[in-house]
């Protein structure tokens, strides 16, 4: 080789060497980066209406797209399922009796630490929109716009560091409007994020869009094969709970008007009826949104006038709630199609890779199951959630996992992710074995959960219990002391209490001592019980 000819192949090899040590210093900053959290909770989203856990009521293509790309989880729950106080523990790591947050009603201790001011503290940028339920000035939170309590769903009221507003149109809708506008074009992109999207849908009561509510007013949906249980089995509780479709189901929520319930002499709750139609959703809106929704209603009315007289009261139960189910799943529709927009947004900015995607509900709903609406119980359908997890390069596409995790644990599990310390008083454990697939780290066999709101809406009666993947005993007290067990195995519908079943009295005994090792876990105590009934009241 000539001489010339040596150096220019030198030249070239010193070229391509000085190109490529960049890039993959590069790389290697990439890989180390802290990152993003992106919070994505609805209210009242029940795991039955998501298609990647059951598509028999409906297909949500979006909420399933993070399951296939990450994790599945199947035994998801919550320690308290009602909206606040699940919020309260998501927020502080913390069961309600250590928050202070049993209740809807009770105010929340905002001298208490939550996840997001550590986050702010670490150097994240952080941010809220939409449904928080309770307090106006999130802490922690660089910037935000959240609903005044349960909000609504159209032309909602918004308040924010600036001030209240009212933004027309529908609230899922702007919802996500606010969130791609703070990512986009308001966030310090310089800086890692912590965003927390949180849709009021499908709260209760269940106003879809005018596009959807025409499409799903015309659909038929498939009964719980429960819808007209007895609760022949089952304790007082669920015999006195007043959460039953047909009975405690406001012509409202049906989408009735009170003039129409007046005609065929019906009396009862019409009172409400008009309360809830003057003050609420339907009152919003203006002669615009009124002209898209009112042939809908008109057609729901004329229908119910025309049969409901006659109608046997199955055939009630049945028509209420294909009502109730319609309006239901258009508003988990609509949440879909808007977590598209957030998840399509983070792919074409090149953010996906580098954000882990949660998606939750802050507790289950029951869609007809038991013959009812609503949640409280330690019953599967509101005790357990949905958790959807995406982490791209860290969690394998496509998992499902089944241990038993609560949503005590997601603030722990982000703030681990994110490299930050975890306070000690925190009472949840790290998903993240999980998540990258340890499930030998993972020890936990049972989880602790404790309801507190009665005397209070739907009459459910105060009760505690044990979950493990076999089984669940539950204490009910307060007025009555009443002890149930469920084998969620044989049987998954919970429809028999086998606590006094001599066939179960060595699980019985052996649940017993572990609930009794989980109050003492978890610092609960009878004392503590008298302690929440007092203030309650």
């Amino acid at each position: 080789m000539k001489i010339k000819d040596l150096i220019t192949f030198l030249i070239l090899i010193l070229t391509f060497v000085s190109c490529k040590t960049p890039n993959k210093e590069k790389h290697q900053k990439k890989s180390t980066k802290r990152p993003n959290i992106l919070f994505m909770m609805s209210d009242d989203h029940a795991y039955q209406a998501i298609s990647a856990y059951s598509n028999k009521l409906i297909k949500t293509p979006n909420i399933d797209r993070i399951a296939n790309e990450g994790i599945l989880f199947t035994n998801a729950c919550v320690t308290n399922s009602i909206c606040a106080p699940s919020r309260a523990t998501i927020l502080t790591g913390k069961h309600s009796h250590i928050n202070g947050k049993i209740n809807n009603i009770m105010p929340f201790d905002s001298t208490q630490v939550t996840f997001p001011q550590l986050f702010q503290e670490a150097g994240y940028t952080t941010a809220m929109f939409g449904k928080l339920h309770f307090g106006n000035n999130p802490k922690g939170i660089d910037d935000f716009m959240i609903l005044p309590g349960q909000g609504h769903y159209i032309n909602p009221d918004f308040i924010s560091q600036k001030g209240d507003t009212t933004i027309t149109g529908y609230v899922t809708d702007i919802i996500t409007d606010l969130t791609l506008n703070w990512l986009d074009k308001k966030r310090d992109k310089e800086k890692p994020f912590m965003l927390m999207y949180l849709h009021k849908a499908p709260h209760r009561a269940w106003w879809p869009s005018p596009e959807k509510f025409k499409e799903f007013s015309q659909r038929t949906f498939p009964e719980p094969a429960t819808l007209f249980d007895d609760y022949n089995n089952r304790g007082l509780a669920a015999k006195t709970a007043k959460m039953n479709i047909r009975d405690q189901m406001l012509s409202y929520d049906n989408k009735v008007f009170p003039e129409a319930i007046e005609e065929i002499g019906m009396t009862n709750n019409n009172a409400r009826n008009k309360n809830y139609f003057k003050r609420a959703d339907f009152s919003r809106l203006n002669p615009k949104q009124k002209s898209m929704y009112k042939p809908i209603l008109d057609s729901i009315t004329q229908d119910f006038k025309m049969h409901w007289p006659t109608m046997s009261n199955q055939e009630k139960m049945s028509w209420q709630y294909q009502r109730y189910i319609q309006d239901y799943l258009a508003c988990v529709s609509s949440v879909d199609d808007n977590v598209g927009r957030v998840l399509d947004y983070l792919d074409e900015n090149g953010l996906a890779e580098n954000t882990i995607v949660i998606y939750t509900s802050d507790q289950g709903f029951y869609l007809g199951e038991h013959g009812w609406f609503d949640k409280r119980f330690i019953y599967n359908e509101s005790f357990k959630t949905p958790l959807l997890i995406r982490w791209p390069n860290q969690i394998t596409a496509g998992t499902t996992n089944d241990e038993m995790v609560q949503n005590l644990d997601f603030a722990q599990t982000f703030l681990e992710a994110a490299q930050i310390k975890t306070p000690n008083d925190m009472q949840g454990e790290s998903l993240m074995p999980l998540l990258k697939g340890n499930t030998l780290q993972w020890n936990r066999e049972s989880v602790y959960y404790h309801y507190y709101e009665y005397p209070g809406g739907h009459s459910v009666k105060r009760h505690y219990g044990i979950v493990t993947k076999e089984y669940k005993l539950a204490h009910f007290y307060y007025d009555i002391d009443e002890w149930e067990l469920y084998d969620r195995i044989k049987d998954p519908q919970e429809m028999t209490n086998v606590y006094n079943n001599p066939a179960y009295a060595s699980i019985v005994a052996k649940l017993h001592k572990k609930l009794d090792k989980l109050r003492l876990k978890y610092k609960d105590s009878p004392k503590l019980d008298q302690k929440y009934i007092g203030i309650a009241k």
